[in-house]
């Protein structure tokens, strides 16, 4: 497998970058040396991580079109990394070839590298953001270009809360996000735990991600995960569940007992929506 040619400029290869990884996880070609460098180190004791990344990166998707065929027309995926491997604006517009997307990330050598890959795509913005400044982010011109925010607005934080550190109170962060959006919008959020895994593999995950260009990792239990979704409507995650966090697998499955693995339980999940009582007492 090659790696993406050529080069963007304003991209750095010679260090990790956690959006490459990811692509790497799921087979991309999206990514650099560095990268798969530290991608086959977590590998090689935590091999079920291919698998989580395609459980959560399946989530997405599913949870993107299960917005688009209930009428969401406009998404922002926040802290997206790069494009690739059906990215969240293919997907929607599946069901609705006009839905808009804005993508955000904070490493500036992604936005170079995801603008590349996005050249000439209509409707579709990839901005510079910091997922720690929601009003930058929603004030951004190129998303108040893209996005009505008098209408439902499809809200996506899928793996991205573990880089950010609780001092920074990712909580209340995602609370500003949804605050900002129309009753009927959506929070599709996904985050690892270690609820599920040995001590031995979170501390290596965590060393090769401190190397990276974002080094900060935090897996967080299913309660701390919860927290996100605190004053929203969780949706059933399949036929037969009651409102409640799942793990990636799971979420719009036909067959619980087929979809779930070691992987996939390496990610709570869940979808909720922002009902007209929650947007009054914002």
């Amino acid at each position: 497998m090659t790696s993406y040619e050529p080069i963007p400029p304003g991209v750095d290869a010679s260090k990790p970058s956690p959006a490459r990884m990811y692509d790497r996880y799921l087979g991309g070609t999206a990514n650099f040396e560095a990268d798969r460098l530290a991608v086959q180190r977590i590998v090689d004791l935590v091999p079920e991580i291919r698998d989580a990344a395609w459980a959560n990166r399946g989530f997405l998707q599913r949870a993107v079109r299960w917005m688009a065929e209930r009428g969401i027309r406009q998404f922002i995926d926040l802290g997206a990394g790069l494009p690739t491997q059906r990215a969240t604006h293919e997907v929607a517009r599946v069901t609705a070839p006009s839905a808009r997307v804005v993508y955000t990330d904070v490493d500036p050598g992604v936005i170079a590298h995801g603008r590349a890959i996005l050249a000439g795509v209509p409707g579709v913005a990839l901005i510079e953001a910091d997922f720690r400044q929601p009003a930058a982010a929603l004030d951004h011109p190129e998303a108040r270009a893209l996005l009505d925010f008098s209408h439902p607005v499809g809200l996506l934080v899928v793996a991205v809360t573990q880089f950010i550190e609780d001092a920074d109170d990712p909580w209340g962060l995602v609370r500003r996000y949804v605050a900002a959006l129309a009753p009927g919008s959506c929070l599709a959020l996904s985050a690892p735990s270690a609820d599920h895994m040995t001590g031995r593999k979170v501390a290596l995950i965590r060393e090769v991600y401190r190397t990276s260009t974002i080094p900060v990792n935090t897996p967080r239990t299913r309660a701390e995960i919860a927290r996100f979704f605190d004053g929203l409507q969780i949706v059933p995650p399949y036929d037969g569940a009651g409102p409640d966090l799942t793990s990636a697998g799971l979420w719009d499955c036909e067959d619980p007992e087929a979809a779930e693995s070691d992987g996939s339980r390496s990610f709570y999940v869940a979808v909720g929506i922002k009902s007209a009582s929650a947007a009054g007492g914002a």
